[in-house]
């Protein structure tokens, strides 16, 4: 009834169904997938009022923790989901779910688990991927330390003009240029965290 498709890779259509309702894929080697396709395939709709919760399970020390990434319906037989960031973040447990004792803790090996569900259930479930952005917080940490640092380190080569000493293959850069760039820069961060992709 369900198929996934991992770029690079085969079609998977072995689902284990785990109990009357969820389903689940393993996805070995997932280091480095970015994003992941599921799909019906066609062979048979779900009952009328039923679709399917698509989870997604990355294997941590203190086990197994499913994150929701969206659903399924007859009407919506096929999704694409980024799962890159949920691999290494993701420490909000919102809509966890158990799949049994199939569930690996096997490291690198990822899991799509689907739990069959009635449709007004699937609309009153927020997805990890349409949930508050938590990756905006920390690229802007970042952007503005890695900013700090290259000025810090640009600033650490500074002389004033009487102690250059003459190099007519040399190109210098006023520090007062880099100072007003680096302002306007963290300004325009802060206003806007993606104003660098227009």
């Amino acid at each position: 009834m369900f198929g996934i498709i991992v770029s690079g890779r085969l079609v998977q259509t072995d689902a284990q169904q785990v109990n009357e309702n969820q389903f689940l894929f393993n996805i070995p080697e997932a280091d480095n997938i970015n994003h992941v396709v599921v799909f019906m395939t066609g062979q048979m709709p779900f009952p009328d009022g039923l679709g399917g919760a698509v989870y997604f399970s990355w294997p941590r020390p203190e086990g197994p923790v499913w994150l929701l990434l969206g659903h399924i319906t007859n009407q919506k037989p096929s999704a694409i989901f980024k799962i890159a960031n949920l691999k290494t973040g993701g420490e909000d447990t919102q809509g966890q779910v158990h799949f049994g004792l199939l569930a690996s803790q096997q490291s690198h090996l990822a899991q799509i688990g689907i739990s069959v569900e009635p449709l007004a259930q699937l609309a009153q479930q927020t997805p990890i991927t349409t949930s508050s952005d938590t990756s905006i917080a920390p690229f802007v940490e970042f952007c503005g330390k890695m900013l700090e640092n290259f000025f810090n380190y640009a600033s650490s080569f500074a002389v004033r003009q009487a102690e250059m000493v003459p190099n007519p293959s040399e190109t210098f850069v006023p520090l007062s240029t880099l100072q007003k760039w680096f302002e306007n820069f963290q300004r325009r961060l802060q206003q806007n965290p993606n104003f660098w992709k227009s």
